[in-house]
């Protein structure tokens, strides 16, 4: 009964907390009963798929049949998905309940997860920090112990920031590697929906699972399965980034000093010449990518028309996209911005040649205090995102692990350490993060 008594364990855990938390903004209230159909498949037939016993949260931006696809949005919040999405099939074949679906920043449009129409969700680690965006319900439900594992997307950052700061593992597949069809985009060319879990393996499996060709993307490439193994003579490359605070600095100086000196590996520092135009070139395509995919939202087919009722972030981003993608700025902005993405990933495909993965912090700056980030200057909110953005536009993989804790006011704040490895290297990269933390 296991499954089953799972799925009890963790409703009785959101039914005790999640108002404060705010982590789900609506549970499946099938998941019991899915949970005892699939006991009963499993003593018909002996077979337990892979996901036999996991309870899982999903971003809201991510369809699954029944339910919500709200992107935490005015805009959406009757839409109910009348399919799965290719994650979420993948997740059901192999015996994976559904908990609920999670809040995040409107459309995924956000780093804080303070931009949700429905209120932010809170950090269950650190209750007056913001929890990260976009995915922020997911990685707090991950963290509060609503669920075992969880699916987000990451587009910038969206799923290692909040990894970061909730101090959970969360991972941004390589390009392609997982089917986006089902998720309500923010930008289709930087994309990939990945897990947020507790430990490293779970988010192996979770991934192993969902990851996969599908003629519905275009994009989505075979791949082979994920396999985590012994890991000898590792180069490791350390990138430093402008903008990093000391605190966290010092916190990473230290980890590498004490987990990764001990093993005996080559750490050198390097270079990636264009890294810190990392940001300046993500938002241009972000905008404009962002902006053509909500023409969609017009009023006539999804709930309300998407100006009228959204967020300020999000009327930024349509407003700046619709500048960007007239016909005399594109040349200046757009394709600029793909030029620099191209010679980022190229560097990228070069260090790969000679380290094994590549080491920085998650984030440049510990989260900010509920509120904090409403009130903030764009430019100041979106550098928050300068060392999570450059695997994105290099299409290579990216996992943030719990690095350690920095003071706050009178607590402690969770930060994540970063590990880069090449494209579809996906395997060497958990390998990697198994053998940093074992002793």
């Amino acid at each position: 009964m296991e499954a089953v008594e799972k799925v009890k364990k963790y409703l009785e855990e959101i039914q005790k907390n999640n108002k404060k938390i705010n982590a789900l903004l609506e549970v499946n209230e099938n998941a019991l009963k899915e949970a005892e159909e699939i006991e009963k498949k499993v003593e018909k037939s002996g077979k337990k798929g892979r996901l036999y016993g996991y309870v899982i949260a999903v971003k809201a931006n991510i369809n699954v049949l029944g339910m919500h696809a709200s992107c935490a949005s005015r805009v959406l919040e009757n839409y109910i998905s009348p399919y799965d999405a290719f994650v979420i099939e993948k997740i059901k074949n192999e015996d994976g309940v559904i908990i609920g679906m999670a809040n995040m920043d409107e459309f995924a449009a956000g780093s804080s997860g303070e931009n949700s129409a429905f209120g932010c969700a809170l950090n269950p680690v650190a209750l007056k920090r913001v929890p990260g965006g976009s995915s922020s319900g997911s990685a707090a439900a991950v963290a509060a112990g609503f669920c075992d594992v969880a699916l987000g997307s990451d587009t910038g950052g969206s799923i290692r920031v909040p990894a970061s700061n909730c101090g959970v593992v969360g991972v941004k597949p390589s390009y392609g590697l997982v089917s986006r069809y089902g998720l309500i985009d923010l930008s289709m060319s930087l994309d990939q929906i990945g897990p947020l879990a507790k430990n490293v393996r779970d988010a192996a499996l979770i991934l192993d699972v969902i990851k996969g060709k599908d003629e519905r993307d275009t994009m989505s490439v075979e791949s082979k399965n994920i396999k985590i193994g012994e890991i000898k003579n590792l180069r490791i490359g350390i990138i430093s980034i402008d903008g990093v605070e000391a605190k966290i600095k010092n916190l990473f100086k230290n980890f590498v000093k004490e987990r990764l000196n001990k093993k005996n590996w080559i750490i050198e520092e390097i270079k990636i010449k264009h890294i810190d135009l990392a940001v300046q070139t993500y938002y241009p395509l972000v905008y404009a990518e962002f902006y053509s995919a909500t023409r969609r939202f017009d009023g006539r087919r999804y709930g309300k028309k998407i100006e009228d009722v959204c967020g300020k972030e999000v009327l930024r981003r349509i407003l700046g996209g619709s500048e960007i993608t007239k016909a005399e700025y594109a040349g200046r902005y757009y394709r600029k911005a793909l030029s620099v993405k191209e010679i980022i990933s190229e560097e990228f495909e070069e260090i790969f040649k000679k380290y094994d993965c590549v080491l920085l912090p998650t984030v440049p700056k510990i989260p900010w205090k509920i509120g904090e980030g409403l009130k903030m200057r764009p430019e100041e909110v979106y550098a928050y995102d300068s060392c999570t953005i450059p695997a994105n536009l290099a299409g290579i993989c990216a996992i943030s692990l719990p690095m350690g804790f920095v003071e706050g006011d009178n607590e402690k704040i969770p930060v994540g350490i970063q590990i880069m490895c090449g494209k579809y290297e996906e395997s060497k990269m958990f390998s990697i993060a198994e053998s940093i933390f074992k002793p």
